[in-house]
């Protein structure tokens, strides 16, 4: 028998999502099987151009030349999600459009046409869960696509208020950013790069007060409350901490999956307390940042969001007053939709170039 690495201790803890749409690195780390396979404008923008991908998109824009952009992207998006469904566990995940953050009407049309396209492709509802951004507008049409058997994520979550408001929402899950957007683009200054995350890092007090909020409405409603995906890893050490936090899952890109399966849990031990975990529940050792909050600054009153505020009314107006409010979240959320946006863009420039030649 091989070492134990950090890999095999962080798969007994939840379930491991990739954060790529490469067949090669899904089927890397057997005889461990990624559950779900995440994506966004990026990602798919990536995978899209790829050499390998070429004659696949030639394909497709030519069959689509008529429909529109918008359209040949969607099912490009799904067509590549079918290369990877046979190597996954769980769900294919793909990503409203960014440009559609503040309309409800147009999340619930381009998840339904996702729906469509991934229908074609030969992949059915019970094997997909559609991203949207965790604002208000966006989040009202996760109920929408529920009664039809689309499943949804809120995603470039960074407060307590967009948890609540995405589990009254009846998302699936949610995906708490672990590192802010800034952290990504200047990392040798603004990454906190610290030794045990979990203790130390300044987004984990809201992890667990995530957690907590989740367990008690748990416990008043008796409903299932969304699944714990993080994502916006930087280390191995931040990945390790999602199985103290109780998290379902936790969504890793390829390359930190791949320093997880080098390092050996024995010879250099992870972090903080790596025992399996009861899902849902963070550990003893880090139950007290719940008190806390690093990254709202030293005016934070000790008050977090409430569970009875209906952060959906209104098209989310009570959910757009707690952002603006949050500093971290207003800023994340602006970064992480201007990125995705670029990012689609640069998508419709590499379809239209196709287009023109045909």
């Amino acid at each position: 028998m091989g070492n134990v690495t950090w890999l095999n201790k962080l798969s007994e803890q939840l379930k491991i999502d990739i954060d790529c749409m490469d067949p090669a690195e899904a089927k890397r780390f057997l005889p461990m099987v990624p559950y779900d396979q995440t994506s966004n404008q990026r990602l798919v923008y990536e995978q899209m151009v790829a050499p390998e991908n070429r004659e696949l998109f030639l394909k497709t824009v030519r069959e689509g030349k008529d429909e529109g952009w918008e359209v040949i992207l969607d099912r490009m998006s799904a067509l590549l999600c079918a290369k990877n469904i046979n190597n996954l566990q769980g769900r294919v995940l793909l990503q409203s459009s960014a440009f559609h953050a503040y309309d409800t009407e147009k999340v619930v049309a381009h998840a339904r046409s996702y729906a469509r396209e991934f229908e074609k492709a030969g992949i059915s509802k019970d094997r997909i869960c559609i991203k949207i951004p965790s604002t208000g507008p966006a989040l009202n049409a996760s109920p929408i696509l529920l009664k039809e058997g689309i499943r949804t994520l809120g995603t470039s979550i960074f407060s307590v208020s967009q948890a609540i408001a995405a589990s009254q929402a009846s998302c699936l899950s949610i995906s708490p950013y672990y590192n802010l957007p800034w952290y990504h683009a200047d990392k040798a200054n603004q990454w906190p790069n610290v030794e045990d995350p979990a203790l130390q890092h300044p987004m984990s007090a809201r992890m667990v007060q995530i957690q907590q909020v989740y367990q008690r409405l748990r416990e008043e409603t008796g409903k299932p409350q969304p699944l714990l995906k993080p994502a916006s890893f930087i280390s191995a050490r931040e990945a390790m901490a999602m199985g103290e936090f109780g998290c379902e899952h936790a969504t890793i890109p390829e390359d930190i999956l791949l320093q997880l399966s080098i390092l050996d849990a024995d010879a250099n031990p992870p972090p903080g307390n790596d025992a399996p975990k009861k899902t849902g529940i963070p550990s003893p050792r880090i139950a007290h940042l719940a008190s806390t909050d690093p990254l709202a600054g030293p005016n934070w009153d000790g008050k977090l969001a409430s569970t009875d505020v209906d952060y959906l009314a209104d098209n989310g107006a009570a959910l757009s007053k707690a952002i603006a409010a949050d500093p971290v979240t207003e800023r994340g959320l602006r970064e992480a939709l201007e990125a995705f946006q670029a990012n689609e863009l640069q998508s419709k420039a590499a379809i239209e170039e196709v287009l023109k030649q045909i």
